[in-house]
């Protein structure tokens, strides 16, 4: 399987702008430049994009080692937070932080555990995260009792 998108940059690094757009069409000419990436300018940056590949790809391992256990995440989410540092050869990605939330019915702490531990492998996103990088992951389950539904009195 191959996944394919185009970037398209026009003039110098700091006055230049570019585009990115996805074969699917989800992106079509997204504007990212220099303050989008530096900066807190309007549009995206590629630091953002490997972040939303990360917590998705991260949240289909999770569920997919769930279903090894015969569990079923009712609700799971990640957010992944990517880290630019300037180092002495340019710019580096110094570590990828995950945190996570997840709703399991029936899954005790320690199967939520060993559930999160397999889905770094599980994920290519992760095996393929930079090894000098710093990898972190705050991973909480949530108790059901801490998710009510509209009329429920428990």
């Amino acid at each position: 399987m191959k996944r394919k998108a185009s970037a398209v940059w026009q003039g110098g690094l700091q006055d230049g702008k570019g585009s990115i757009s996805t074969d699917s069409g989800v992106l079509k000419d997204t504007q990212y430049s220099f303050s989008t990436r530096f900066e807190n300018g309007i549009g995206t940056n590629p630091e953002e994009l490997i972040a939303a590949a990360h917590a998705g790809c991260f949240s289909m391992a999770l569920s997919a080692e769930l279903g090894k256990a015969n569990l079923k995440a009712e609700r799971i989410a990640t957010t992944a937070a990517v880290t630019l540092d300037k180092s002495d050869g340019g710019f580096a990605i110094t570590a990828v932080h995950l945190d996570l939330t997840a709703k399991i019915p029936g899954a005790d702490k320690a199967a939520f555990d060993a559930a999160t531990a397999a889905a770094k492998s599980g994920c290519p996103r992760s095996s393929k995260a930079d090894p000098s990088a710093r990898a972190g992951r705050n991973a909480r389950r949530v108790p059901r009792r801490h998710f009510r539904r509209q009329g429920d009195a428990r």
